[in-house]
């Protein structure tokens, strides 16, 4: 059995260990390639875009793919609805596994929304020291807020266009709480954005926030593809695959 496994997450890399050590089961893992320096899974791993959703479908072909599970980040969104349309042509099965959201608790002042646009709407009203942990792309939904200043947090460095007044921490999760405490105090941060991007890896900065009485803008997460299983947890997803092979995955 072949298995393309969408990766470049933490829950990606963990179903390609349990994987690989399958008798009878090809895997191979797919990374869009963004990360200059990526944690590789075990077995094949190929980098970069398929060329769309019709370009996938032909490499499912092309190198006789029986199922695919879309491990990808919960935004990574574009890949995730090309996966759905090539494994319906193709007529593969395709699950995505997707870690749960993030979800909030008393004490929390989170302000969400659908997109960054929204989110640079809301920040001139809750603080003018922002902590950005959305990533590199699209900072340019923030590029216009001049008076506010932004201490931005990703593994690669940013490219143009970007906030005027903002300084880059690159650095890799997971993170500490009394790591992410400090990093509070010693910016005077009074507003932090973030993803929905769930786990465990990036959550103490939410526990932080809390402890320190700061708003927290919220992007939500977009909308798996219609009709296409959703599976918690790398078990969750192995589950499936036993479920539809009958292998002792």
């Amino acid at each position: 059995m072949h298995l393309l496994v969408l990766g470049g997450t933490t829950e990606a890399r963990r179903l390609a260990e349990s994987l690989t050590a399958e008798k009878g089961i090809k895997v191979t893992s797919s990374l869009a390639g963004r990360v200059a320096r990526p944690r590789l899974p075990p077995g094949e791993v190929r980098v970069g875009g398929f060329g769309g959703a019709d370009g996938m479908a032909e490499w499912l072909r092309a190198h006789r793919v029986d199922a695919v599970i879309d491990a990808t980040h919960p935004f990574a969104g574009t890949i995730s609805f090309n996966a759905a349309a090539a494994a319906a042509t193709v007529h593969v099965p395709l699950l995505a596994l997707r870690r749960p959201g993030w979800v909030p608790s008393d004490g929390d002042r989170w302000h969400t929304t659908d997109s960054l646009a929204g989110a640079a709407e809301l920040l001139p009203g809750l603080g003018r020291r922002v902590f950005l942990t959305t990533g590199r792309m699209g900072l340019a939904a923030f590029a216009g807020l001049d008076a506010l200043w932004f201490l931005m947090r990703s593994v690669d460095a940013p490219d143009a266009p970007y906030p005027a007044s903002m300084e880059v921490l690159l650095d890799r999760g997971p993170f500490t709480l009394d790591g992410e405490r400090a990093l509070l105090r010693r910016h005077g941060i009074d507003v932090l954005v973030t993803k929905d991007s769930g786990g465990a890896a990036t959550a103490p900065k939410l526990l932080a926030a809390r402890e320190a009485g700061i708003p927290v803008v919220v992007v939500r997460r977009p909308p798996v593809p219609e009709g296409v299983p959703v599976a918690g947890t790398p078990e969750d997803a192995l589950a499936w695959l036993r479920s539809i092979t009958g292998a002792r995955a």
